[in-house]
């Protein structure tokens, strides 16, 4: 079975002599390098490229391709070579793309000699950047080992050879580009466009009006370009994010581009293409004239997850713009009245009479007309976007479905990290009827702070102190539940810091199930040493990469991912622990240490200047629907809601029970 490797993840290598396939969308350049225990290259004599293309035990491609073969034989290469650095490059100075972001994601393969593959890998992310380190094969414990890197930049080869300290890095690039550019007469061509796709790599996630904006670690970069302008639902599989990309028509009178013939055909059994293969068809019309009838998993993408996961960041963007449009509709309407309605009595003869009355009545009514039109057209999308949302809710895996999705009861550990998480649903005040999921990827690149602050909910209500810090945590202990539900066993471990022991009835279905590494931590003394512990091993990980040797950790450390949920913040915290918090905060996503605040924002100002920074690299949430979140393309004021175990539902004790007895098999 393959391993689809996601940034940073490994797998073991059945046998050393192996092939290593690279996909793309356009004519890339494939090269190796050779490095030491610390992935420093020595030399140029280290670097195989299509200028120098044999190294012992290993061959790469003499040119620039949009489809390559690696050969590597790992017993060949030599014994002081702990490293097989797999890299992949743009052309410099041809007509082609000069970065990533701009063609399809690379995808890489490892394969036996039979063909089989071992482990996958799609470049996802890049962006600026025309050089990336594609996959890294190293030696552990005298077994080899692949792991999916996935390092770009944007200086090109120069800046990636200067980072494994190879001193003549500039010297090398130029040769290569010289030793491509005289073989791109030869290149292959890349493969003729699909259809436009939305990528989802690119785009935007929402964020917060405040500041706070939903991390990259969505599909949608917030630094990426928004697409164009408003258009209808269901159109997730024909946004073209970039002008000038792949499956955009030639301007009218201009012959197409080379390589732009008929539809790629991805029915190949090993997958080997430069895009994800185009959605499925979807179903005819039910009625003449009405569109076709919506389709689960109608986007793009290499598996129904993925499919799903881009339908449904596809369902926001359409419900963001369509009432982007709407709203802007109304605005110009009522501009247009206003106007008509200053111009009509600037004339001191239409302030009395008859004639006056029938001017302010024809505006009136001219507004009225253009409101209902634009309300027609709402309403016509809105529809449509409902029974996209009826067919695609039930279809959603369990990382991505409500608590109340049967898919629950048929709820098995994983044994690999799904691509995102749902944290929660969101929705817009004219179309209170659509709930679009709220999908955050993984691994988590931001921490949350769910606000346990006095706050007034949509219905009007006020909740009490006590009472939003109840919810506030039970908030936080559904959202752990899920990040503990979604991961393979023994891969995330949950600490808690109660101070004052308030939130024993909250924390009580982590505690009762046993998924927790300890008991809540109580007292100052209890959180410090939490705190302690967890900001030395962020500290231990981080030496371990900047030394270039990721596997050279202390024994007995936990390397799984770390999550700490801190109830009643500032109760029970110095200003040394709100440092701490700081640091894991900021330091501590990059190397699997993650955290949850439960607190109130106005209670906490306190600290002062020293709070801003953690309050700024956190998510907001909220235990009650509030619209605190925005969009990044029109900035709409979003209604987040939490993600509520159904009243009653046991589903939540029965999950988490699942999750412990996983864990004892594991020995955690």
């Amino acid at each position: 079975m393959t391993a689809e490797l996601t940034r940073g993840q490994n797998h073991p290598l059945p046998g050393v002599r192996l092939e290593i396939r690279v996909s793309a969308g356009t004519p890339v350049v494939a090269g190796a390098t050779l490095g030491d225990e610390n992935g420093i290259i020595h030399g140029v004599e280290q670097v195989a490229h299509p200028g120098a293309p044999t190294l012992p035990g290993l061959e790469v491609s003499r040119q620039a391709a949009a489809d390559h073969r690696l050969a590597v034989d790992l017993d060949a290469v030599p014994d002081a070579v702990h490293r097989v650095s797999v890299l992949l490059a743009l052309p410099a100075g041809g007509t082609g793309p000069a970065r990533f972001g701009a063609v399809a994601a690379p995808f890489v393969a490892v394969t036996g000699l039979d063909g089989d593959e071992v482990a996958s890998y799609t470049i996802t992310g890049l962006e600026a950047e025309s050089a990336v380190v594609a996959l890294e094969l190293y030696r552990r414990q005298g077994a080899w080992k692949v792991r999916a890197v996935g390092q770009g930049y944007a200086g090109g080869l120069a800046e990636l050879f200067a980072d494994q300290k190879l001193p003549q890095a500039h010297r090398l690039a130029a040769s290569i580009d010289e030793a491509v550019a005289s073989g791109l007469a030869r290149s292959v061509p890349a493969p003729p466009a699909a259809a436009p796709a939305h990528r989802p790599d690119q785009g935007t996630a929402p964020g917060t009006g405040t500041g706070d904006s939903v991390p990259p670690a969505s599909p949608y970069d917030p630094q990426g370009t928004p697409g164009p302008g408003p258009q209808g639902p269901g159109q997730h599989g024909a946004r073209q994010p970039y002008p000038g990309g792949p499956g955009e028509p030639a301007p009218a009178g201009q012959p197409p581009a080379p390589g732009t013939g008929g539809p790629i055909d991805y029915s190949h059994p090993r997958r080997q293409t430069s895009a994800p293969p185009p959605p499925p068809p979807a179903a005819p019309p039910s009625e003449p004239g009405r569109p076709a009838r919506p389709v689960a998993g109608d986007a793009t993408g290499w598996s129904m997850e993925e499919r799903l996961y881009n339908q449904v960041w596809g369902m926001f963007e359409d419900l963001a713009r369509t009432t982007a449009a709407y709203r802007s509709a109304v605005d110009f309407a009522d501009s247009r009245m206003e106007k008509e309605l200053d111009q009509v009595l600037s004339d001191p003869r239409n302030r009395i009479g008859g004639q006056g009355d029938a001017a302010r009545e024809a505006a009136r009514a001219r507004h009225g007309l253009l409101v209902s039109q634009a309300r027609e057209v709402l309403d016509r999308d809105v529809a449509q976007l409902v029974a996209e949302a009826e067919v695609v809710e039930p279809a959603l895996p369990a990382a991505f479905a409500r608590w109340d999705n049967p898919v629950w009861h048929a709820y098995r550990v994983p044994m690999e990290i799904p691509m995102a998480l749902r944290l929660g649903d969101l929705h817009l005040p004219e179309a209170d009827r659509v709930r679009i999921p709220m999908l955050i990827r993984l691994p988590l690149e931001r921490g949350l702070w769910v606000d346990s602050g006095r706050s007034a909910s949509l219905d009007g209500s006020f909740a009490d102190s006590h009472e939003m810090r109840r919810l506030g945590l039970e908030t936080a202990v559904v959202h752990a539940a899920r990040l503990l539900a979604v991961y393979p066993a023994g891969e995330f471990t949950v600490h808690v810091i109660d101070p004052a022991g308030s939130g024993a009835q909250a924390l009580a279905p982590l505690v009762q199930s046993g998924v927790l590494a300890a008991p809540p931590a109580q007292g100052a003394a209890g959180a410090a040493e939490v705190l302690a512990r967890l900001t030395q091993r962020v500290d231990l990980v981080q030496m371990a990469l900047r030394g270039g040797a990721p596997d050279a950790l202390p024994p007995g450390l936990d390397t799984s991912h770390q999550l700490l949920i801190v109830n009643d913040f500032p109760h029970g915290f110095d200003d040394r622990a709100v440092n701490q918090l700081r640091y894991l905060a900021d330091e501590g996503p990059a190397v699997g240490v993650h955290l949850m605040m439960v607190a109130d924002r106005e209670e906490s100002a306190g600290f002062g200047p020293l709070l801003d920074p953690l309050w700024r690299s956190l998510l907001r949430l909220t235990p009650v629907a509030e619209d605190h979140l925005a969009d990044p393309w029109v900035g709409h004021a979003w209604t987040y809601e939490p993600p509520l175990v159904p009243a009653g539902s046991e589903v939540l004790r029965q999950v988490l029970a699942q999750v412990a007895a996983a864990r004892r098999s594991w020995g955690r």
